[in-house]
């Protein structure tokens, strides 16, 4: 093994090493003559303990001209909240507030009678200490005519009459309090309020008992109530009432009026309407008798005697 030979392989990656660094150097003169200022960017990098030369400052270039004012854009609009909360009801809102349970009543031949629904709330209380409610429902207005009967020779036949118009078929009035508790003798009677105020006018005789014979009768086929079913009040300010509609009550337009009383006065008023109406079987059998009553009534003749016939056959011992 020869000693020398390691010191050859030592060598030859020195002297390599030592051939790039000048064509190193070499290539950077060439460039640093043909391009001034593309020394400071080829520069080597700087070896420790070897002092490196500034680079040399490059030439001046113009100015860019200068950009134009910004100018301010609006703000943007904010963003709503997530959950805003609801504002509490404001005094000015209305004292009342009413509804209908059902705008239309439609009548079958299995009509018997309904109740219509009313119901609502106020602005404040309702009580003895507060404000009161009347319900005031109103039928299609007629002209109602009331006759006496007399004996004559053993016979009793229509003596005097009496005819009141614009009568309402149909009448009821109810409320938190009776209407008397509520509103003075002046405010009734100039309201026309209560079953009292209705048909004081009479054509024909001027006999009391004539009116009052129209009030018994209208009573007693329940068209006419006061102060039946009091109005119900729920949480101190929502209310509903129900009014009683029987089965002879007549086809039309209805109004029901709910009024508020405060202090002996009315505060507030609200007109509701609703419609009663035939349909099906009954509304063909109404149209029939109205267009064709000739035809009606002879269609009613021969049902009943082919009735009559059959039961007799039914029944013969």
């Amino acid at each position: 093994m020869y000693p020398v030979a390691p010191a050859r392989r030592r060598a030859r990656p020195a002297a390599l090493a030592a051939a790039v660094r000048l064509r190193r150097a070499l290539l950077f003169l060439i460039l640093a003559a043909l391009l001034p200022g593309a020394a400071a960017a080829q520069a080597p990098a700087a070896r420790p303990g070897v002092p490196v030369a500034p680079p040399a400052p490059s030439p001046a270039r113009p100015a860019a001209p200068a950009a134009p004012p910004a100018t301010a854009s609006p703000p943007a609009a904010a963003a709503p909240p997530a959950a805003a909360a609801i504002p509490p009801a404001s005094p000015g809102g209305p004292a009342l507030v009413a509804e209908l349970g059902a705008p239309r009543i439609e009548v079958t031949t299995a009509f018997s009678g309904t109740d219509v629904l009313v119901f609502g709330a106020t602005e404040r209380l309702l009580g003895p200490q507060g404000d009161n409610v009347l319900v005031v429902g109103q039928g299609p207005l007629q002209a109602q005519v009331v006759r006496r009967r007399v004996r004559v020779l053993g016979a009793w036949i229509n003596g005097p009459s009496a005819r009141f118009d614009d009568v309402p078929s149909w009448y009821t009035l109810t409320g938190t309090a009776p209407l008397r508790d509520l509103l003075g003798q002046p405010e009734r009677r100039e309201l026309q309020l209560g079953i009292n105020a209705l048909a004081r006018r009479a054509v024909g005789r001027s006999d009391p008992d004539f009116r009052d014979a129209l009030l018994e009768r209208k009573v007693a086929a329940e068209l006419w109530n006061e102060d039946e079913q009091p109005v119900d009040v729920s949480g101190g300010r929502l209310f509903h009432a129900r009014l009683p509609l029987p089965a002879i009550a007549p086809t039309g337009d209805y109004v029901v009026q709910v009024l508020l009383i405060r202090g002996g006065r009315v505060a507030a008023r609200q007109e509701l309407a609703f419609r009663v109406q035939r349909v099906g079987t009954a509304a063909e059998i109404a149209d029939v008798s109205r267009e064709t009553p000739l035809l009606y009534g002879l269609a009613c003749i021969a049902l009943a005697a082919l009735a009559g016939w059959l039961g007799s056959v039914l029944f013969r011992r």
